[in-house]
């Protein structure tokens, strides 16, 4: 069975740091390539930072420079730090776990940006 649990939501005043964190278990995690998404309230889902099984990176542009993606294959884990947090980083922000035609979400976290 395979799960993808976030964790380390929650609430943060503007110009804050938070990460986030996905552990994966049921799936051979070296393999996958990783990303986090977020979706605010009335908007689509939006791929916010990505890594693949090699580690390459990618962020979108409202992120650049404030959020850091990470993995640790031996733990089976992927992160995001999240520094000078702005209002509209508010959204639940999901993890996500993709290899070729497979795709599993996490069940997502809330992240408040306000103060």
């Amino acid at each position: 069975q395979v799960q993808l649990v976030e964790s380390g939501g929650g609430l943060v005043q503007p110009g804050g740091s938070l990460r986030l964190s996905c552990a994966a278990s049921g799936i051979f995690f070296n393999s996958y390539d990783m990303g986090w998404y977020r979706q605010a309230p009335g908007k689509q889902r939006e791929l916010v930072a990505s890594i693949t099984s090699g580690g390459s990176t990618k962020y979108t542009d409202s992120v650049k420079g404030r959020f850091t993606i990470s993995r640790d294959n031996a733990k089976n884990t992927v992160s995001v730090q999240m520094d000078s947090l702005k209002p509209e980083d508010t959204a639940v922000y999901y993890c996500n776990a993709r290899t070729g035609l497979l795709v599993y979400w996490g069940q997502g976290t809330q992240v408040t940006v306000s103060s």
